[in-house]
């Protein structure tokens, strides 16, 4: 296998603190001999598991790379039993531009896995965290938003891998975070996902939405440091004391009949709140037309029954382009 050109200014192995860059071979116009740069933290105190953090993995959610970096802040090595390996933003390019994806290939970092040593910048980074960064890991937790063209009801997820003690990890791991709502993905609408990529190599994995509309949630960032905070705990990492906090209300995903997407362009006025409850045949919002006065808003509807997790941000629409989405709450 080819292995990765990204090189790291860190020492996965060394005892402490550090911040460095992973390094990417960039050769361009203006930069023949150049690289793109990857902020990255190892915190380490010595034996223990090693715990791998992502954020920024679209360049357009900021709950996830605020607090990590707050975490990071808040920790000594001497507090630590293990390993955190961080990456707050991990598509840097994308990052820096402010874009869901890259502007040096269009890529799209979390459609990208496992990558490719000698594909572009996208698929180079993805290749790094499947081969490298990821064999070195027992818990990933890569931390999302909605982005610029999506507003989420705030929650921590699990992806279902197939695998029982896999799985049973990553919920008790789910339950442990804290969180209001956790959302179980059964349906999977893309294996080249992060977290797909870690089921594949057993690693125990937790994804999540805390924010959306491409702003910076405040108490998207608090859910997400105090998370972290529950979730090194649980692992074993660190002593906290912890308020306890109410169990979560469990949601699943399981095909998909739980997404509405755009029939036409237009202007989409939603006709549900996020956290809505609907039944099979509710109405999901109205398209009007741009361009003709005489058209009729057209009506689109609800599948199926369920919560409203997510809701499209922008009003502008285009066919294709999903307007909402439902998850389906877990009774026992």
């Amino acid at each position: 296998m080819t292995p990765s050109a990204i090189w790291t200014t860190v020492d996965y192995d060394a005892t402490g603190y550090q911040t460095g860059d992973l390094c990417l071979p960039h050769s361009v116009h203006r930069s023949a001999y150049g690289v793109l740069t990857i902020p990255i933290a190892v915190l380490s105190g010595g034996p223990g598991p090693t715990v791998l953090l992502t954020g920024g993995t679209h360049g357009d959610e900021y709950e996830g790379p605020v607090a990590i970096r707050k975490l990071l802040a808040s920790l000594t090595p001497a507090e630590v039993r293990g390993r955190i390996i961080a990456l707050p933003m991990l598509n840097a390019p994308a990052f820096r531009a402010g874009l869901r994806t890259s502007p040096e290939d269009g890529g799209n970092l979390n459609r990208a896995f496992p990558g490719d040593p000698l594909g572009g910048p996208t698929a180079a980074i993805a290749h790094y965290l499947s081969s490298v960064l990821l064999p070195m890991a027992d818990y990933f937790h890569d931390i999302h938003a909605g982005g610029s063209s999506l507003q989420y009801l705030p929650f921590v997820s699990t992806r279902r891998s197939g695998v029982a003690d896999v799985d049973d990890t990553a919920l008790a791991s789910a339950r442990a975070f804290g969180a209001e709502r956790i959302v179980i993905w059964d349906y999977s609408p893309d294996p080249r996902l992060s977290t797909s990529e870690a089921n594949r190599q057993q690693v125990v994995s937790l994804g999540g939405e805390f924010g959306g509309g491409g702003s910076v949630s405040r108490s998207g960032i608090a859910l997400v440091e105090d998370g972290l905070r529950r979730l090194l705990a649980h692992w074993g990492l660190i002593d906290a004391a912890l308020p306890a906090r109410a169990p979560a209300t469990e949601y699943r995903i399981m095909g998909r009949d739980h997404y509405v997407y755009a029939s036409r362009a237009g202007i989409f006025e939603p006709a549900v709140d996020l956290g809505d409850g609907v039944d099979t045949g509710h109405l999901c919002g109205a398209i009007w037309s741009t361009e003709d006065l005489a058209d009729a808003p057209h009506p689109h509807y609800f599948a199926r029954p369920g919560t409203v997790f997510c809701l499209r941000h922008p009003g502008l629409v285009v066919r294709g382009d999903c307007i909402a989405h439902l998850a389906t709450e877990v009774t026992q």
